[in-house]
């Protein structure tokens, strides 16, 4: 009865509501339409527009694509079935739906569909690889490595397993914020079980030799386990060719649906992890649960675009990053690029301005959404643990801004972005006491400042 009022009212209102009122959403400084929903006294409202900033946010998501969308809606609507109901034909759709995404996310990879296990995201898959072996082989072996500019979630697992008795070599970067391949191979012990190194850091946008640190591994027989969340999807990796033995993945960062990720585990020779979640003995007994037919289908149809636009999209985001830095560093003094320039992802750029709180910058930088290098969202003020690990002065590391580009940036959002970045730094600077003295020509290094 509810359900059948409901329904009425909605016939009613769009019947009563004229089609000249809809307003399309604006491309630009985008445009959210806002709907009200009507009542049954009061007439439709216009529609109440919106300004939403610009998004150069990409390392920390991505905007769905619509054709990811269009895949996973008959999943949202029509085939609901359980993937693990064996006995009806709703079942077998949506397993058949899963066997296929299977296939797609193993393609991009090079890996076997077999090897790809389903999960939440990318969290629970770092967890599954550097938990799941240690404890799997912890009465051999109880020494893993890893390095200091991980994901949190990754360095949160080591101390966790440190907690349980596990030693972990933390090593360090060089300035470049890549590792020295020979402190690598050092570390390694004959009880090191597993090394986790990322392939694409999510601040500074730095790829390490992932080939190198693969034959390492493999020629001292330890599993090699990759983060490769700001990777996949984005540059060419072929887990049999760089030797990977376990990838985690996520979907929110490839355009697809959040919620929904995956990690390659290689059959052969077998890498075996203890599972960290009870219950149906789903996903080949690694992963418990039901699996989420829509959004593992969402996770399939991105891998398959991503697949497919792979080096158009890599070609044009390097052009618009190139862009962007060339016309801040241009009109700008004393900005420094963190991270190696050659060994380094396009999309993710990460600039300190001297002189200029990274917090202040992203204050005024309102009409774009970016993130701050700096630990802005914490209680603390410490500075990122990342740019401190590859020796930035604090001062620059307090002021750093990453700029995110991705499959639907434009031209013209770039070429804002640069131009109200370089006017509030500009003005910021000028505020400055310290600019001031940076250019009178006082070297604020030899100053010894003294607390009241």
């Amino acid at each position: 009865m509810l359900l059948q009022i409901a329904w009425k009212r909605v016939v009613r209102t769009l019947v009563a509501t004229p089609a000249s009122k809809s307003r399309a959403p604006v491309r630009g400084l985008r445009v959210r339409v806002v709907h009200h929903a009507p009542s049954d006294t009061t007439p439709a409202p216009e529609a109440e527009t919106v300004l939403r900033p610009l998004y150069l946010d990409v390392q920390a998501t991505t905007p769905l694509d619509p054709r990811v969308l269009d895949a996973m809606l008959p999943y949202l609507v029509n085939y609901y079935g359980n993937p693990h109901s064996r006995t009806h034909a709703y079942g077998w759709e949506s397993e058949a739906a899963v066997e296929r995404a299977r296939q797609q996310v193993a393609s991009l990879i090079g890996a076997d569909p077999r090897e790809i296990i389903f999960t939440s995201g990318a969290t629970e898959s770092n967890n599954i690889a550097i938990k799941g072996v240690a404890r799997f082989y912890k009465s051999r072996k109880k020494h893993l490595i890893t390095t200091q500019t991980e994901h949190k979630c990754v360095l949160d697992s080591c101390r966790s397993l440190e907690a349980e008795g596990f030693q972990v070599t933390y090593l360090p970067v060089q300035k470049s914020g890549i590792i020295d391949l020979k402190d690598l191979e050092a570390a390694i012990q004959p009880d090191t079980s597993l090394v986790s190194v990322m392939t694409v850091n999510n601040e500074i946008g730095v790829k390490q030799p992932i080939a190198e640190i693969g034959q390492i591994c493999s020629s001292r027989k330890v599993y090699f386990h990759t983060d490769a969340a700001q990777a996949f999807g984005k540059i060419p990796l072929d887990v049999n060719d760089m030797k990977i033995d376990l990838m985690s993945i996520s979907g929110h960062k490839i355009y697809g649906p959040k919620g929904v990720g995956a990690i390659y585990i290689r059959r052969r020779p077998r890498v075996r992890v203890e599972a960290l979640q009870s219950g149906g003995g789903q996903e080949r007994g690694m992963r418990s649960g039901t699996v989420p037919t829509p959004l593992v289908v969402g996770l399939g149809a991105a891998c398959e675009v991503a697949q497919q636009e792979m080096e158009y999209d890599h070609e044009r985001i390097s052009k618009l990053a190139e862009r962007l830095t060339k016309k801040i560093m241009k009109s700008l003094p004393n900005v420094v690029m963190n991270g190696d320039p050659e060994h380094h992802y396009p999309g993710c750029i990460n600039l300190s301005f001297a002189y200029v709180e990274g917090e202040s910058l992203l204050m005024a930088l309102k009409d774009v959404a970016l993130s701050s290098g700096s630990a802005c969202t914490s209680a603390s003020l410490e500075p990122s643990y990342v740019l401190r690990a590859i020796g930035t002065d604090e001062d620059l590391a307090h002021s750093s801004i990453r700029f995110g580009i991705g499959r639907f940036t434009t031209e013209a959002e770039v070429d804002y972005t640069a131009e109200k970045c370089i006017q509030h730094v500009k003005r910021l600077r000028e505020m400055s006491p310290l600019w001031e003295m940076v250019q009178d020509g006082i070297d604020l290094k030899s100053i010894k400042w003294t607390q009241h």
